[in-house]
C-alpha cells in the first residue's frame, strides 16, 4: 500500500484528500505546513507527496526545491488554486499539478500515475 503525505495548511483540504485518498486505499498521513517537512519525508518515508503551493508560512514551490536536492525520486503532486504556478521555473520539479477541486478524480489519477512511473522507473 502506498503511503502518501498531504502537505497543506488548510484543514478542510487536508481532512478531504485523506478521507478521500484512504477510500481508495492508500495510506495517508498529513502535515500543515513545511516546518521540518524533510525531517518528515526522512522518518515517514511516503512514496509520493502532495504538496500545497501557497501555505501561509511557506511557499510549497521552494519546498518542491528542497524535496528534490534531498530526495529525487520522491514524486511530488503540486496542488493550488491558480494556475499561475506554471509560469515560475521552480514549478518545473514536480512531477504532477491539480488545480484544487472538490472533485478529486483529477487528484487520484495523477496520483496513480506518478507512483506507477516510480515503479517503472526504480526498476524493482
Amino acid at each position: 500500500m502506498a503511503k502518501i503525505l498531504i502537505v497543506d495548511d488548510e484543514e478542510h483540504i487536508r481532512y478531504l484528500y485523506s478521507e478521500e485518498l484512504t477510500e481508495a486505499g492508500y495510506e495517508v498521513i498529513t502535515a500543515d505546513s513545511g516546518y521540518k517537512l524533510l525531517e518528515r519525508i526522512e522518518n515517514e518515508k511516503p512514496d509520493l507527496v502532495v504538496l500545497d503551493i501557497k501555505m501561509v508560512d511557506y511557499n510549497g514551490l521552494d519546498l518542491l526545491q528542497d524535496i528534490r536536492n534531498k530526495f529525487y525520486n520522491l514524486p511530488v503532486v503540486l496542488c493550488t488554486a491558480y494556475d499561475t504556478f506554471k509560469e515560475d521555473m521552480k514549478s518545473i520539479a514536480a512531477d504532477f499539478y491539480v488545480i484544487k477541486s472538490f472533485d478529486l478524480t483529477e487528484l487520484r489519477n495523477k496520483i496513480a500515475m506518478a507512483l506507477e512511473s516510480r515503479q517503472n522507473n526504480s526498476g524493482d
